[in-house]
């Protein structure tokens, strides 16, 4: 009986002290984990980021926001547009919204805009274009590859912007619209991010590389744990073609909902309009 009991004893001590490491093991773990959580992620961010509009691609689509903030000679303006993206198709619809006016007006109507491959479509355009007709911009005959010309950044040419990253650095992490992200600052050249882009991106960023005042666009991006875009900031530099001034512009993309519906339909060639367009 004895010799039982102090089995029986030996036993239990043998079971709690296994359940103390587990424990303690199990602790130690998650010390681990949260520290591997704060700290700097796997990878090294050059590639990480040249990557990162993959993920989009494999994502298909979200809701987005965005905003163009322009300064030259003292004077700022704001462009916010918001809408969705379709990044397998490469076709967006957004709602773009002009600032009001020095003297206080009522600002412009939303202008509609359709981005597509090689084409940038504007409704309420204004400059003497009924209003239920379309423009239609051949985006290869813009200098800065339509990554300012309508207001917004096309989400995917934003994204593949990234492709052309030759510096970048993992800032830390924090939350972007209540997702939690890791922030990357770093600088990408246009003319790299043109050999490395898709098909239909590869002309306009090589447009870009060449129209504005320097293809090194430094930029800061945020990637939540699947690796998608939900944020970027660019910033760009042109000149002014008629001051020859120098202008800055700092585009923000926010891409939020990924896989909402993105249903865009391009118009009919009968809705396109075909007369001169007054100058603004």
């Amino acid at each position: 009986m004895a010799r039982g009991r102090q089995h029986r004893r030996t036993h239990g001590v043998t079971a709690v002290a296994g359940v103390v490491c587990c424990l303690g093991l199990g602790a130690a773990g998650c010390a681990r984990s949260d520290a591997v959580a704060q700290g700097p992620p796997a990878g090294d961010p050059v590639q990480v980021l040249r990557t990162a509009a993959d993920a989009l691609v494999e994502a298909g689509s979200s809701q987005t926001r965005t905003s163009l903030e322009m300064a030259t000679g003292g004077t700022r303006v704001t462009i916010r547009g918001e809408g969705v993206y379709d990044y397998r198709k490469r076709l967006g619809r957004l709602e773009v919204r002009l600032p009001q006016d020095p003297a206080g007006a009522a600002g412009h109507r939303p202008i509609t805009e359709l981005l597509a491959p090689g084409a940038l479509y504007m409704k309420n355009r204004g400059a003497g274009v009924p209003a239920d007709k379309w423009v239609r911009v051949d985006t290869a005959t813009l200098s800065d590859g339509n990554l300012v010309t309508g207001g917004a950044t096309d989400p995917f040419a934003a994204a593949e912007v990234l492709r052309g990253t030759n510096s970048a650095a993992f800032v830390g992490r924090t939350e972007v619209a209540g997702a939690r992200v890791r922030h990357y600052r770093g600088t990408a050249d246009l003319e790299a991010a043109s050999q490395a882009a898709s098909e239909v991106n590869r002309g306009l960023l090589g447009a870009a590389a060449k129209g504005f005042a320097t293809a090194r666009v430094p930029f800061d991006v945020y990637l939540d744990d699947e690796g998608r875009i939900r944020k970027i900031r660019h910033r760009f530099s042109f000149v002014n073609g008629e001051r020859q001034e120098p202008v800055a512009v700092a585009s923000t993309t926010l891409l939020y909902d990924f896989g909402a519906p993105a249903d865009v339909r391009l118009p009919e060639d009968g809705d396109i309009y075909a007369g001169r367009i007054a100058q603004e």
